[in-house]
């Protein structure tokens, strides 16, 4: 059903509750861009790196408006049937082929609700299960064999999310699909946001350690030796082990930084070094940089 947000609140409001309720850090612009398309009925796609933020926006958004959310996380085998439903084979025996034997998949629970249906890494999906949606953002329809049309029920809305199109394993999204969405990119936030938001998550008091982590983070995002840097997840992790242990010492920080970072990044093609080499030079280039020696 949809929400209980009254409606003669403006957008610049209605931004300050989500970031009060939600804990969002920044994001001020991005979330007038969703606002806006969520109220104009406009389906949303969303692209931008790991740990931007995209499926934090997507709940927020359905917790503000009081809907459901039907989430779907895409990889290659996620198939059609998947998305829409299918029929139980012992069901079908028993009472035949109506709703009783059918399994309904997210995208018609949620046009039968009214919910959010939240499709994550939407570009990793197949383009045949790319291609379901099509109908149901154009009409508001689907068509089910043996069970007829399903028509979506005020409020249904689609918000999709995507990494950026030359990560591996991502398929491109059709033209046809693409023409169905309005586009909103979330690029990594500026440095004293990913600081507020190590604060916020973790609970720490120390500015040190709040500094550093976001320090050593943000510089993985331009290392040459690589492919993929971190997200502010990685500093959330590395400010949440290293006030465990000794913040004055370099070792301690590479130790914890490796342990928070390596299963964060990519090297690039040819790099022969260990990540934890990469790491560790990251770490001692960055503190010395800070003047931490």
């Amino acid at each position: 059903m949809e929400g209980v947000v009254e409606q003669d609140k403006t957008i610049d409001e209605m931004i300050d509750e989500i970031q009060e309720q939600f804990n969002i850090v920044g994001r001020t612009f991005e979330l007038k861009k969703c606002l806006a398309a969520k109220l104009a009925n406009r389906h949303i796609l969303l692209e931008g790196d790991v740990g931007v933020g995209k499926t934090t926006l997507a709940h927020a958004l359905a917790s503000y408006f009081s809907q459901d959310l039907e989430r779907v996380d895409g990889d290659e085998r996620y198939s059609s049937s998947k998305l829409v439903g299918h029929f139980d084979p012992p069901m079908v025996i028993e009472k035949g082929y109506d709703w009783d034997s059918f399994v309904t998949g997210p995208l018609t629970k949620a046009m039968q609700q009214g919910a959010i249906l939240f499709l994550n890494e939407l570009n990793r999906m197949p383009e045949g299960t790319q291609n379901v949606l099509l109908a149901a953002m154009d009409e508001g329809i689907i068509m089910i064999p043996k069970l007829g049309e399903v028509k979506a029920v005020d409020g249904f809305f689609i918000i999709s999310a995507m990494n950026p199109a030359e990560l591996v394993a991502t398929t491109p999204l059709s033209e046809a699909l693409r023409d169905r969405f309005v586009w909103i990119r979330l690029q990594y936030q500026p440095e004293e946001e990913e600081q507020n938001i190590v604060r916020v998550r973790t609970g720490i008091k120390d500015e040190k350690i709040i500094l550093m982590a976001v320090k050593i983070v943000r510089a993985t995002r331009d290392w040459p030796d690589l492919r993929r840097g971190s997200s502010i997840r990685g500093a959330i992790d590395l400010a949440a082990i290293i006030r465990f242990l000794e913040v004055n010492d370099i070792e301690s920080w590479i130790d914890s930084s490796i342990m928070a970072l390596a299963t964060k990044i990519e090297l690039e093609d040819g790099v022969e070094s260990l990540v934890e080499d990469v790491i560790k030079d990251i770490v001692t280039t960055t503190l010395q940089d800070m003047d931490f020696f």
